[in-house]
């Protein structure tokens, strides 16, 4: 979990997609996460993290469907939604947040 803690830890905000590869929205998505981290430049970090291969995460966050995103900024997370999105919404949140 520290680990996870430097990851929010930062003065951008940070969009996190919890995602699983078995997902039926996972290729999808990814297409609209590179597009959002190209369209976000330096401005935020944007970070996928495998549901499976990070349990204990997951549950500590109380990840219940995939896709799930969240915004953290400075340690603390500012949204969060369960669900498909399109690339500019995405955008548009993170922004807010700049």
């Amino acid at each position: 979990m520290s680990k996870f803690g430097e990851l929010i830890d930062s003065n951008v905000p940070v969009l996190l997609d919890f995602y699983t590869d078995w997902n039926e929205h996972t290729e999808d998505m990814n297409h609209v996460i590179r597009h959002v981290a190209a369209a976000l430049g330096d401005k935020a970090k944007v970070i996928k993290i495998d549901v499976e291969k990070n349990q204990p995460l997951a549950d500590a966050l109380r990840i219940k469907g995939v896709p799930t995103f969240m915004i953290y900024k400075s340690g603390q997370m500012v949204w969060r939604q369960a669900g498909t999105m399109d690339a500019n919404s995405l955008i548009n949140l993170v922004e807010q947040q700049v």
